[in-house]
């Protein structure tokens, strides 16, 4: 059974950072590639961000450009949300979701298999 669990949310002022993990088991996992969405209340889930199976290739929302930096570390089974500068419109639920595809550019939630159950991120102004 696959699992991804999120971890890492939380309270943060504007301009404040927040590192997002999501541990996965039950797939191969260096061939899965790894991206995060976001939702807020009233508004469809968006894609974040999407790292390839070896964290070579990775692709972001022109949002978050350089801001969120998303890496993984294929002997932990783990995939890292690095994000700076946080605003008050990142504010939202945060999931992970797995895709056993290769192509790693991939930005709707039907290209995914399997989701976490999501962790909350809230950025106060």
């Amino acid at each position: 059974q696959v699992q991804l669990v999120e971890s890492g949310g939380g309270l943060v002022q504007s301009g404040g950072s927040l590192r997002l993990s999501c541990a996965a088991s039950g797939l191969t996992f260096n061939r899965a590639s790894v991206g995060w969405f976001r939702q807020t209340p009233g508004k469809e889930r968006e894609f974040v961000a999407v790292v390839g199976w070896l964290g070579g290739v990775t692709f972001y929302a022109d949002s978050v450009k350089g801001r969120f930096n998303i890496s993984r570390d294929n002997a932990k089974n783990t995939v890292t949300l690095q994000m700076n500068n946080l605003k008050p419109e990142d504010t939202g639920i945060y999931f992970c979701a797995a895709r056993t595809e290769y192509a790693p550019a991939a930005f709707k939630e039907t290209d995914y298999d399997y989701w976490g159950q999501g962790t909350q991120v809230t950025t106060s102004s």
